[in-house]
């Protein structure tokens, strides 16, 4: 199915992809706001993040069977619709629970994109293909967190808190009536489903390669890392710091920036070198841990450049390590999508709830998170590096 790889296509991805990211960035200015209104506190508000993040990848167990089972289409167009409904829940709510609830149909919408965006990847570019258009797309998210802060910051200051989800249910709304008329289903006719959708049987061939569980790993450290930047930035640089919301947006603009270059830049390195690129990305991204560990974090720019460099190792990390963990499954692109999608988000907001108790300073837990890739970048210069992941 190689030959769908039309603008229509490649837009559609673009637009499933959008929604998860969209869910968390759009709002992160609107956290102080939120706390004050709700009248609750910090940890609370990051909460919703880490909710969201937790249905997200648990909704993948269900989303990927039913991806295999009856299309992509169907899955998506559920996504976007109960993305749009928990978009109008948010926005009409005046507890942290109602809010927590809404965060929680938005996380399984976001869900059912995410899978359906990865499925159809693997169904229209192949094994070779699939690497370089995953980073891709990661590129196209990273426009997310460039201009969804700078949105989200001028409809709070404008209209409140409660217009960032109001936008978001306007987006979900013209998503769908997209999704409705453009696209077409990918499922390939070979495409394996059996048994019943909550056997998690099913999940037993990726579980037990090798392969497949050391780059989900991957992508689930490094997932984790960025999701404790995301949720204790605002914080840090707003409250601890106590610089403007332009600072905080202006700086996660740059970061973005440099997250989309990277990300037009790696898929032609990860096409001919996929091993040396994840060696690159994580190397990049463990040293932006140490990096940080050994700085004084009294400033924002001793903060944030190391975060620099960790962007751009993600840039090529991910694309690579989930290229070649879905390589392995090409008749169950959408169970293996979902697994991927459960340890990458779901795994991640685990990761991040371990390391809370701690009560570490923003800039050391991000730190700690960013170390926690050292382990599998020695794993790639030890003689078991093929078996873990394919060079090309």
């Amino acid at each position: 199915m190689q030959h769908r790889t039309s603008k229509s296509l490649i837009f559609i991805l673009a637009l499933l992809v959008v929604f998860c990211p969209l869910g968390i960035d759009l709002y992160l200015p609107a956290f102080v706001d939120m706390q004050n209104a709700l009248a609750v506190s910090e940890a609370k508000i990051q909460q919703t993040v880490s909710i969201y993040m937790l249905a997200v990848g648990l909704g993948q167990l269900i989303a990927g069977p039913l991806a295999d089972k009856y299309g992509r289409k169907p899955i998506a167009l559920s996504g976007v619709a109960l993305f749009m409904i928990g978009a109008a829940v948010a926005t009409l709510s005046d507890t942290w629970g109602a809010v927590m609830l809404a965060r929680v149909l938005q996380g399984l919408g976001a869900c059912a994109t995410f899978v359906a965006a990865f499925a159809i990847v693997r169904d229209s570019f192949g094994h070779k293909g699939s690497g370089q258009m995953i980073t891709y797309l990661n590129g196209i998210v990273c426009f997310i967190p460039a201009l969804a802060p700078i949105l989200g910051a001028w409809l709070t200051v404008e209209f409140g808190w409660r217009s960032n989800f109001a936008f978001l249910f306007v987006f979900a709304v013209a998503g769908l009536a997209l999704l409705c008329v453009i696209f077409k289903e990918t499922k390939p006719e070979d495409s394996i489903y059996q048994g019943h959708i909550l056997d998690l049987r099913r999940f037993s061939p990726m579980l037990s390669s090798t392969k497949f569980m050391f780059n989900a790993a991957i992508t689930m450290v490094c997932m984790s890392a960025m999701l404790v930047f995301v949720v204790g930035a605002p914080g840090w640089i707003m409250s601890h710091l106590s610089l403007p919301m332009a600072d905080f947006t202006l700086w996660f603009a740059i970061n973005a920036a440099i997250s989309i270059v990277s990300s037009f830049i790696a898929p032609q390195f990860i096409k001919r070198h996929s091993r040396r690129a994840l060696q690159f990305g994580l190397s990049l991204f463990c040293g932006a841990g140490f990096i940080t560990l050994l700085l004084p974090q009294s400033s924002l720019i001793n903060y944030m450049l190391p975060m620099y460099l960790a962007s751009i190792g993600f840039a090529f990390t991910l694309g690579a390590a989930a290229g070649n963990a879905l390589a392995e499954f090409p008749r169950q692109a959408g169970t293996a999508s979902a697994l991927i999608g459960l340890m990458q988000m779901s795994g991640a907001g685990l990761l991040m709830a371990m390391t809370q108790p701690l009560e570490l300073l923003a800039p050391w837990q991000l730190a700690l998170h960013l170390c926690l890739a050292t382990p599998f970048l020695a794993l790639l210069f030890t003689k078991h590096r093929q078996a873990l992941h394919s060079a090309s």
